[in-house]
């Protein structure tokens, strides 16, 4: 193998294992308070998230996804 295969082959492993991570499962706590500390910071007051089963969105505005696809996080203004 020459070099540049080799090259081209590790390249190739670290962009799949960089997506891998990238796409990994969060915890719905760990994500509301990302999302939460986003908003925060924009000075966006008044709002509450929800993390729901998928069958149970209803009207609201999804936001995110987490617990491996189980649930969605759900945003609304009070």
């Amino acid at each position: 193998m020459s070099t540049k295969s080799i090259l081209l082959l590790l390249t190739a492993c670290t962009a799949l294992l960089t997506q891998a991570v990238q796409a990994a499962p969060k915890p719905c706590d760990e994500l509301k308070a990302e999302i939460a500390a986003k908003l925060d910071e924009k000075g966006v007051k008044g709002y509450e998230i929800t993390a729901v089963e998928n069958d149970k969105v209803g009207d609201a505005k999804v936001i995110g996804s987490c617990d491996g696809g189980t649930k969605k996080l759900t945003y609304m203004r009070k």
